[in-house]
């Protein structure tokens, strides 16, 4: 064999059956083959395992979704690109022209705009209600057969938080689909309620790192196979080494969220004691508007602040301006800490109704809680707040 062919048929090297690598390899690979076209046919009839075309399916990719779908407490899981790419995909596989969608006020601007705008197009109606709305939830269940119910809780950025089970018993007595973006709680909270699909952005707390992006959709067996192909074919594959760095980020994921929900916590607590801070917004504080229902859903409160600044806009942009330790971008579960100004999260989209019902005001803040010593935070958010008060 000539060397130009060589290059391109490497030695094979195989493992002993009874030698393992401590950590998968990555499958980087975009083909896959098998001993002969009948076991090939055999595989593209349905009628034996394997891996084929990583558009597909792939065995890095198929560790991350059956690893999560695991944690979530379910039975599969397909993962995408990103987290926008796993809503879009799912409503996208799920929805057909004259069929309707009930979603919310108090939910992450892209999932707002691919139902009120990309799903429109495509003759899919919607109505949008407020998540503590639940009469009103059953009201447009009794006048319109819904092909699903989309939340997610806690809420992006002040952290309502949704009765799931209102929600879900709701849905399923009408007949539909619910569909819950768990993103903010992460993987191991809201599992035993009857939500039929968990949205999750693996970019956030499953990666933890804040270096690569990722999406993932976890259900019930029959319903996810019912995706698939749609998703193949949508073509919005995670990559395997995506799906690499997200498994390996999900080996300190408990601890990780743990710590920083222990921060978060005293965060919000020093917020709310102070002068220049209007409201804070924490489902772990007892002042939260649903602490109790808060309580009562989760294990752990999440990572995510949110306040409301007394001096507005101003205030809110000279307080994330001054901070030093927090990034001032967007995302949030990654090791750093993150923060977001007003003037970069209020929805253009609103009318000034749907704006009330957001609780996002002119000076709403809102902190991702990473994974430096808390005591540096809190003296960052001081002076952060001194100097936002100070030139107000």
């Amino acid at each position: 064999m000539k060397n130009t062919t060589r290059v391109n048929h490497p030695p094979v090297v195989e493992l002993p059956t009874d030698n393992h690598s401590v950590v998968a390899p990555i499958y980087q690979s975009v083909k896959f083959e098998f001993d002969s076209l009948d076991e090939t046919e055999k595989f593209l009839r349905g009628e034996r395992s394997g891996f084929f075309y990583t558009r597909a399916s792939n065995p890095t990719t198929r560790q991350l979704e059956l690893l999560v779908a695991e944690l979530q407490g379910r039975e599969d899981c397909l993962v995408t690109a990103s987290g926008v790419g796993v809503i879009s995909q799912t409503l996208l596989a799920l929805t057909k022209q004259g069929d309707h969608v009930i979603c919310f006020v108090e939910t992450y601007n892209p999932t707002r705009y691919l139902i009120r705008r990309l799903l429109a197009r495509f003759g899919v109606t919607h109505t949008m209600l407020s998540i503590e709305d639940i009469a009103g939830v059953e009201k447009a269940l009794a006048a319109h057969k819904t092909r699903l119910v989309i939340f997610e809780s806690p809420t992006n950025p002040v952290t309502k938080i949704a009765d799931i089970a209102a929600l879900t018993r709701l849905a399923q007595s009408a007949g539909a689909l619910s569909v819950m973006d768990n993103t903010f709680a992460g993987f191991h909270q809201h599992g035993e309620y009857e939500v039929d699909l968990f949205l999750h952005s693996l970019t956030k707390y499953a990666s933890g790192a804040g270096d690569v992006m990722g999406g993932a959709v976890i259900g019930r067996g029959d319903l996810i196979r019912s995706m698939r192909t749609d998703f193949g074919t949508l073509g919005g594959t995670l990559d395997p080494h995506a799906a690499f760095l997200i498994l390996r980020g999900l080996k300190t994921y408990f601890v990780r969220y743990k710590a920083q929900c222990e921060s978060a916590m005293r965060v919000a607590q020093q917020l709310a004691a102070h002068p220049a801070v209007a409201k804070v917004h924490y489902p772990g504080l007892p002042t939260h508007p649903q602490h109790a229902l808060a309580k009562a859903q989760m294990k752990d409160f999440g990572s995510i602040v949110s306040c409301d600044l007394k001096g507005g806009a101003e205030a809110g942009g000279r307080f994330a301006g001054a901070l030093k330790l927090f990034a001032l971008t967007a995302s949030l579960g990654s090791t750093e800490s993150l923060v977001v100004a007003p003037q970069m999260m209020r929805g253009r989209d609103l009318t000034q109704d749907q704006l009330r019902i957001s609780a996002v005001t002119e000076g709403t803040v809102r902190l991702s809680i990473g994974l430096e010593d808390v005591d540096d935070l809190m003296e960052d958010v001081t002076q952060a707040l001194s100097a936002a008060a100070g030139a107000g």
